[in-house]
């Protein structure tokens, strides 16, 4: 016969077991709605960057270039703002448009000696495109009508200095007045198409890059122009080098004409003869700007090609009897760019060039021929030019 005690030990036992009992469902179900939740963290892409860092989603990968990292040093009232600035701007464009066209922007010390040639390549193709030239010394007599009156305000430029920036950023402002502008091509009087417009107005238009040419180099034709006056907004770091000649996107062309921060900085800092150093802002002004404020945006090559294999201070020129077939179907196929630092290295630096994901030729335009290749250079376009 049982005793009180007895039921007592059993009562007490059996409350032990329910309140385990209890204490393992919360567990089980805690452990569920866990494992629910972070399923839909892995599974959903976070609504803003600190949650996306805070779960380790693999989904951060959106929020990549959102993320603000601590600086290693206060950023100035000028920097903010800048940021602010370029910030908007990226983040307004692509605007999608019914006529969209490719502003030709023509940096030339006087007259056009391949006009007839370019008036061939727009032949047929009027609405797509917009001409401006910027005659530095001698206002040009145009013979073409996509020509004629598209002389824009123009001042006097020096090689190697801040005025061949001020030029271009002159052109930049005239174009960007068509709001229909998307594309901003920089030439000059020694450029030749190697392509006919539609393939050269597709490959610009479809593309998700502005190509402007831009590499490290630490010789001294590179990073040995760099002066410490560029701090604290211009590190040695970031300082880069490319081919002035370059074809944007809008987004971009209005940050060049809007930047006024890092624009001052070389043309204070960046300069012939300064401290020693031979700096020369084209080279240098632009692809320092995109390789701080936007470097996904940017090929990393020019579409204007030149042949700087002579290792000169200039690029070789083409005279009439360089001017065959086989040269430009040769330029027109090739699929990658080449850079040589100016170092005691020499490095070569090959760089694929991939549009919208696929390797494809690099180049739409040529440089530099003598104004005596113009009767070759006609007589040989509708062949080398088809795709």
């Amino acid at each position: 016969m049982k005793t009180a005690r007895d039921y007592l030990t059993i009562f007490g036992s059996r409350q032990q077991q329910r309140s385990y009992v209890r204490r393992l469902n919360w567990a089980i179900v805690l452990l569920c709605l866990l494992t629910i939740f972070l399923i839909g963290i892995y599974r959903y892409r976070p609504r803003n960057p600190a949650a996306c860092h805070i779960f380790f989603s693999d989904s951060c990968s959106k929020y990549d270039d959102q993320v603000l990292t601590v600086p290693s040093r206060a950023l100035t009232d000028d920097e903010i703002a800048s940021q602010v600035v370029v910030t908007e701007i990226l983040k307004s464009y692509p605007v999608q448009l019914k006529n969209p066209k490719i502003a030709f922007m023509f940096l030339t010390p006087g007259p056009l000696p391949f006009e007839t040639l370019w008036d061939k390549f727009f032949q047929g193709h009027d609405g797509k495109f917009t001409v401006y030239v910027h005659a530095s010394r001698e206002k040009p007599t145009h013979v073409s009508p996509y020509f004629v009156g598209r002389n824009i305000r123009s001042e006097k430029v020096a090689w190697g200095k801040i005025s061949m920036v001020d030029a271009e950023r002159r052109l930049l402002a005239n174009a960007l007045e068509d709001p229909n502008n998307q594309q901003f091509v920089l030439l000059s009087d020694s450029c030749v198409p190697i392509h006919n417009f539609d393939y050269v107005y597709n490959y610009l238009m479809f593309t998700n890059v502005s190509f402007l040419d831009c590499f490290d180099d630490p010789g001294p034709h590179g990073g040995g122009r760099y002066s410490d006056h560029m701090l604290p907004e211009v590190e040695y770091k970031d300082f880069r080098k490319g081919s002035q000649w370059f074809t944007l996107k809008r987004q971009h062309a209005i940050i060049i004409v809007a930047d006024s921060l890092y624009y001052r900085k070389f043309r204070l800092h960046c300069r012939p003869g300064m401290d020693g150093r031979h700096c020369y802002s084209d080279e240098h002004y632009l692809p320092t700007l995109f390789h701080m404020v936007d470097p996904g945006g940017i090929a990393n090559w020019s579409v204007t090609y030149v042949d700087w294999s002579e290792g000169k201070w200039h690029p070789r020129s083409y005279r009439p009897h360089d001017v065959t077939y086989e040269l430009l179907k040769n330029i027109t196929a090739l699929d990658y760019s080449l850079h040589v630092t100016s170092d005691k290295k020499k490095t070569k630096m090959i760089n694929e060039c991939v549009w919208n994901g696929t390797r494809r030729p690099c180049y739409l335009f040529a440089r530099k021929f003598y104004p005596q290749a113009l009767d070759m250079l006609m007589q040989l376009f509708s062949n080398y030019t088809v795709p």
